[in-house]
């Protein structure tokens, strides 16, 4: 993987619970420009990978951020600032507020330290999710479960991050609505936002990406192009499908 700068390097993180180790000795590489997956059966250790990245969770091993390796146990408001964002697969959205008090939320951080864009930023927002355009005095409660995961990418996109973390993105989705979800993911790459996604629809995720990884009890036992991933064997006959290798292309074979 040799594209843009590294915003994201991890080498032989472990992640445990009460000694007993979730994640175990994995590598990984996010750089400038990519979308970059994770993909594997439910209960692999994906999510708790994503949240100790984020600094939800201790990680036993070496991390840098953006070119700067991490000293101790980095603060989800240090990496905030320093320009990732994470979607979690449960949204955590706050319900009993509009959609645009929702998305005005995502960019406090950054009013706090002085940033004055907030108007054009939401302008953005509402121009890549229509939707929530139409949604935005709405309360957040009220939402379809796609608006609710636009809603969850509007705000974390609110402040800006270079490198965008994704928990699960098509869980609970109607197919049309997750085939939005991952061209938005596609249209946010071309904008220059790097992205780090978590998926257990390895067909959809293989797709979009540049590089996969393939995650089964705790550790990468995989990882390659996307596209040569997804004409592995033991991928197709495992998360794709038998008949997947004549289905999926990649989007520069599309072209």
């Amino acid at each position: 993987m040799t594209r843009g700068t590294a915003l994201l390097s991890a080498r032989n993180v472990t992640v445990s619970y009460d000694k007993i180790a979730a994640v175990r000795s994995v590598s990984l590489e996010v750089r400038e420009g990519q979308v970059v997956t994770i993909v594997g059966p439910n209960g692999a250790g994906k999510t708790t990978l994503l949240s100790a990245l984020m600094g939800l969770l201790p990680l036993q091993g070496r991390v840098a951020y953006f070119g700067a390796e991490a000293s101790g146990h980095p603060s989800v408001e240090m990496l905030v600032r320093a320009g990732m964002g994470l979607i979690p697969e449960k949204r955590e959205l706050f319900t009993t507020m509009s959609v645009e008090d929702n998305l005005l939320l995502g960019g406090f951080d950054r009013w706090r330290a002085g940033a004055r864009d907030n108007a054009a930023t939401l302008a953005e927002i509402y121009a890549l999710f229509p939707r929530l355009l139409e949604r935005r005095r709405q309360m957040a409660a009220t939402l379809s479960g796609g608006e609710r995961q636009m809603l969850a990418m509007g705000r974390a996109l609110m402040a800006r991050p270079r490198l965008l973390l994704l928990d699960e993105p098509s869980l609970g989705l109607a197919p049309l609505v997750m085939r939005d979800i991952f061209r938005t993911i596609e249209a946010l790459r071309a904008r220059g936002v790097a992205i780090l996604l978590v998926e257990q629809n390895a067909r959809a995720a293989l797709r979009i990406a540049d590089h996969g990884y393939v995650m089964e009890a705790g550790s990468f036992v995989l990882e390659g192009p996307a596209a040569d991933l997804a004409r592995n064997e033991r991928v197709i006959e495992a998360y794709l499908g038998v008949a997947a290798a004549d289905r999926i292309s990649t989007p520069r074979e599309r072209e």
